[in-house]
């Protein structure tokens, strides 16, 4: 996909990765690029120094996405990418993790991407053309050990995003993940899997990502390239990987 004269949506709009993108989406020409967020002060304000549209929006709420959704389409008259970005870390493992906290994160991971994939496939498949970037995370991929809750929903986003693209790639439908390790960002973890990650890079760095690998329509968006070797790693042998992230946990409780 090339961005020029396009039209996208941003969800988790207000927070560093969001604002990133919808900047490197206008400098590509993109037509239209509507921040969504909970907190309709921050993305407003997002919204106003980019200079693009900004939009409430609870993405645990499919009413809510719809709306987003149908309103968008109404002022532009189609969407053409849908960016689910919203998330948020969860802490604890199994059982250290309150039930309210695994509910939470599978509502903000996993759910509002199948709302968001609802609200908008119908207007896309009718066009027989569409493009939804998906948010994960390299946890999704390989895991996170201090974060159950997180690593859990995040695989299941990255399974919903395999799914649609293999569902809905006929009808004229580009799908792809977002997977990142550490972003310097108010999320930014400066561990994966209690290991170092391959270096905290900066949102600008992560958007460029995104749009090169839009453009070539690839599934996987690594802005850390090493991730794609860990899983062909993990793919040949995955019992050697979990002997490693067994002795990464035990170094980590030892340490």
């Amino acid at each position: 996909m090339e961005l020029g004269g396009k039209v996208a949506v941003i969800t988790g709009g207000s927070g560093g990765i969001g604002q990133a993108m919808a900047r490197a989406f206008l400098q590509e020409g993109a037509r239209a690029v509507v921040l969504a967020d909970l907190n309709e002060a921050a993305v407003q304000a997002a919204a106003q120094s980019i200079g693009c549209e900004g939009a409430a929006c609870n993405v645990t709420k499919e009413s809510d996405i719809q709306q987003l959704v149908d309103d968008t389409i109404a002022r532009h008259g189609q969407i053409d990418l849908f960016c689910s970005n919203a998330g948020a870390g969860g802490e604890g493992v199994l059982t250290d993790a309150a039930n309210e906290v695994w509910q939470k994160q599978w509502e903000l991971h996993v759910m509002s991407h199948l709302y968001a994939a609802r609200a908008v496939l119908p207007s896309m498949i009718e066009r027989g053309d569409g493009y939804l970037l998906n948010t994960a995370s390299a946890a999704g991929l390989l895991a996170a050990l201090g974060s159950g809750p997180y690593t859990v929903s995040k695989a299941a986003a990255v399974k919903l995003a395999e799914f649609l693209a293999i569902t809905h790639g006929d009808d004229g439908i580009k799908v792809s993940v977002l997977c990142p390790q550490g972003v310097n960002t108010a999320m930014a973890p400066r561990s994966l899997g209690d290991g170092q990650t391959d270096g905290i890079i900066e949102p600008e760095q992560l958007a460029q990502t995104v749009v090169e690998t839009l453009r070539e329509e690839r599934f996987y968006v690594l802005p850390h390239p090493e991730v794609g070797e860990y899983v062909r790693r993990k793919g040949d042998d995955v019992d050697r990987w979990l002997h490693g992230m067994r002795r990464l946990r035990r170094a980590a409780q030892e340490g």
